[in-house]
């Protein structure tokens, strides 16, 4: 099922049938009081010259007019205060598919009195004296849900090739609020300054990190790698910019007209990697369906070709009919999960982080 980022767009749903005719219409059709009834029944009743059934009739037409549009009233407002305890938990099962994170458990950032956690995932033949890449991976849910282990599969699969994969926790958003994400940017920024700082214990190469995510962990992955944002909680002597960027449907524009514009409102510079990019951004692979409706393909490739400008590397990959989510591990036994992180596969090999062709296939009974 398609969905869409705005509340008007779903009232506007609700208000129609499946053929996308306006519901009152058909409420009309059922209750035999529909346009073309009322002229038969009006012929009808001039033929009978019934006058008493004409008064009957068009009373009862003015009050079921005036029930349906209380009606109406009442399902805006229903669909109003249940929009973020419904609406959002749909949208976030289309967006995330979180299976339980795997890896060694470390905590990279205390506030108050919950800790965050970071899941490492090592390669089999792994030793502290490497300088190993590695991939920062942040998962999706609307900057109000998802868990660590969205990309569990993927981490594995990159460790597997030579790198050291990391799954990052961040705080959520409230959803019934309207707060930006402020708390989401900074613990995305703290977690990457935590990694580069710990380069040696992890047998990393600090010059080699790439950003990874989902939608709004997408939007993460690629505020890390342009965006210029100061927490408070980590050394800032430590770069938070990453190297290299994997976006697999991020919602990186968030100014006018974009996703997350009712939290970020006219903060959006502060929050929308497409409207902070600079010269020394680094190289981008963007994955995209083109059925998203989170994400127009024009915005992608407006966000690739304003890179290629500033003279920074950026490839777009659009999959035609796929919606948004399209790339999760588990979903269409796994078609779209190979390809994007052959894909991906490949973009690291002409960076020349990687050696050697993919490794993963899909299996002949899918």
């Amino acid at each position: 099922m398609k969905m869409d980022g705005t509340i008007d767009h779903w009232l506007n749903k609700a208000s129609r049938c499946d053929d996308g005719t306006p519901q009152n219409d058909e409420a009309r059709r059922q209750n035999r009081v529909g346009p073309g009834q009322t002229t038969r029944n009006a012929q009808r009743m001039d033929d009978s010259n019934d006058n008493m059934f004409r008064g009957r009739f068009h009373s009862s037409y003015r009050v079921g007019r005036l029930r349906l549009s209380e009606n109406a009233m009442h399902l805006e407002t229903l669909v109003r205060r249940t929009f973020t305890s419904i609406l959002i938990p749909m949208l976030l099962s289309v967006v995330c598919s979180a299976a339980p994170p795997e890896g060694t458990r470390y905590g990279y950032k205390q506030v108050d009195d919950r800790e965050l956690a970071i899941y490492v995932t090592k390669p089999s033949d792994w030793r502290p004296s490497d300088r190993r890449p590695a991939i920062v991976f942040f998962h999706g849910g609307a900057w109000v849900g998802g868990a660590p282990g969205q990309f569990t599969e993927h981490s594995k699969y990159f460790a597997s090739r030579g790198v050291v994969c990391f799954q990052v926790e961040y705080r959520l958003l409230q959803r019934q609020s309207n707060d930006p994400p402020t708390n989401c940017v900074e613990d995305a920024t703290s977690a990457m300054r935590w990694v580069r700082a710990r380069a040696e214990e992890f047998g990393i190469d600090p010059n080699r990190i790439a950003s990874a995510g989902g939608s709004a962990g997408g939007h993460l992955a690629a505020f890390v790698g342009t965006v210029d944002h100061d927490d408070v909680e980590i050394d800032k002597s430590v770069a938070a910019k990453s190297n290299a960027m994997l976006l697999f449907n991020p919602v990186y524009d968030n100014g006018p007209g974009g996703w997350g514009t009712a939290r970020v409102g006219s903060r959006y510079p502060e929050f929308s990697p497409a409207h902070n990019l600079s010269k020394d951004d680094p190289p981008s692979i963007v994955f995209l369906g083109s059925e998203d409706d989170l994400i127009p393909v024009e915005t992608a490739e407006r966000f690739r070709d304003n890179c290629r400008k500033l003279g920074v590397d950026s490839e777009l990959h659009v999959y035609e009919g796929q919606g948004h989510g399209f790339f999760n591990h588990g979903r269409d036994k796994n078609k779209w999960y190979v390809t994007t992180v052959t894909a991906a596969d490949r973009f690291l090999n002409r960076l020349g982080w990687i050696e050697g062709e993919p490794t993963l296939e899909l299996s002949v009974s899918n």
